[in-house]
């Protein structure tokens, strides 16, 4: 039997705010005198995407001090490293955290006090990608990108977007300013695109917003073209196929497209996205895709090996990585 969670590897597709234990969110809801919005045991049900971003805007809410920011991070880092994983780019989108939208720059120190911590003692390094929200408004975006180039802090190394394309509608031509303006100043882009929208999202990602990273990004196989340009220009896809289970996007995982992106020539690797509200972790996932599509070891480690070639880790750190996966042992 594989053991995935040795498996040397990087998760480029998690979000802080689907990592968020329940123990944290009842603590700050005492804390803070917040009732409940469900019984504990029911806290995180969502039915959709619209709810579960509709969630997600509530357990973020109860979020008042660095302290507890920092806690997150911390906890997010010892997860990382339950499941093997030697670094990740971590999103977060600020407007979920509504104590905090108008202090982007003390999220991130807090964020990045917490995971300094962790990283000193023992757990992976991460990186932060800061995310929009698709229905913010051009201005908002342009004004995001430049805090970020102003602050230039180091545990940022991106700028995402995210939310619900199919609610949101084409955001491509809005967002393409920032984008530009993000790719001058030295940050990586990476786009969530191809998930409740079609292959026409995964294309105004490349095209519109310089997309060095998909997220998600698997309706692109309704699309051969495309398919093909993402292959030919070696677009890694951050896919996360429990959380397109859960939420709906596919039926299951045999006919979830992962694979034929992969034998297509897309770079593809395996993420959980929001794994504490999924109720999955990384090892499950890879466990869950290798039962599925009869990967051998070299297909799970050429996996690896992209989820590694893909993150936004320093240089230093992808060598060290690429070593211990050659040194990997089915």
């Amino acid at each position: 039997m594989v053991d995935f969670i040795a498996l040397p590897k990087a998760e480029v597709h998690i979000h802080v705010e689907g990592c968020i234990e329940t123990d944290e969110v009842v603590g700050n809801c005492e804390t803070a005198g917040i009732p409940l919005r469900r019984p504990r045991e029911s806290l995180f049900e969502a039915h959709d995407l619209k709810s579960f971003l509709e969630m997600l805007d509530w357990i973020c809410g109860t979020f008042r001090t660095p302290d507890q920011l920092a806690h997150t991070a911390y906890r997010l880092s010892q997860r990382l490293a339950k499941s093997g994983v030697r670094y990740a780019d971590v999103i977060v989108n600020p407007t979920h955290w509504r104590h905090w939208r108008r202090n982007i720059p003390g999220m991130i120190e807090a964020f990045d006090e917490g995971f300094a911590a962790a990283e000193k003692d023992g757990f992976p390094p991460a990186g932060l990608c800061i995310s929009l929200l698709r229905t913010q408004s051009e201005a908002e975006a342009i004004e995001l990108v430049g805090l970020l180039t102003e602050i230039r802090h180091p545990r940022v190394v991106a700028l995402s977007i995210d939310g619900n394309e199919a609610a949101a509608g084409r955001t491509g031509p809005r967002f393409a300013d920032a984008f530009r303006r993000a790719a001058v100043a030295g940050l990586r882009r990476t786009v969530h695109a191809g998930e409740s929208s079609g292959p026409e999202g995964v294309r105004d990602a490349l095209e519109l917003l310089g997309a060095d990273r998909i997220d998600h990004g698997v309706r692109a196989i309704e699309d051969p073209e495309l398919v093909s340009l993402l292959a030919d220009r070696q677009i890694p896809l951050g896919i996360c196929p429990v959380s397109n289970l859960t939420l709906g996007v596919y039926p299951s995982l045999a006919e979830h497209p992962i694979d034929r992106l992969r034998k297509a020539g897309v770079p593809v690797s395996i993420n959980t996205d929001d794994p504490e509200l999924l109720g999955t972790t990384l090892e499950d996932s890879y466990a869950q895709c290798a039962a599925a599509f009869a990967w051998d070891g070299e297909i799970i480690r050429q996996l690896a090996a992209t989820s590694i070639e893909a993150s936004y880790a320093e240089p230093s750190v992808k060598a060290r990585v690429m070593e211990e996966l050659a040194a990997w042992q089915v």
